[in-house]
């Protein structure tokens, strides 16, 4: 019984793997959008779907690093704008 237990271990492991590497694939050349909430937070989205509520488009798109470089350089201050603002805590 425990020799039957690791092999199906190994197999979920290894239909695990093939997964992860199938979807970092598809990642890779999906095209996304910079979004940004009300409290100017900022992520990224599939572009081809419609934004999440109360997310509106920031104007960037691209590939993922892009994507992520492009919030890196624009989002300079991590706090919610509510933290931001005098009196915000």
């Amino acid at each position: 019984m425990q020799k039957s237990m690791v092999l199906v271990f190994m197999l979920l492991a290894l239909v695990a793997g093939s997964l992860q590497a199938n979807w970092e694939d598809q990642d890779a050349n999906q095209i996304y959008k910079v979004i940004i909430n009300h409290e100017e937070q900022y992520s990224i989205w599939p572009a081809d779907r419609e934004n999440p509520a109360g997310w509106r488009d920031a104007g960037f798109s691209g590939v993922k690093q892009d994507c992520l470089n492009y919030i890196e350089r624009v989002w300079t201050d991590m706090r919610p704008l509510s933290q931001r603002r005098p009196g915000g805590g």
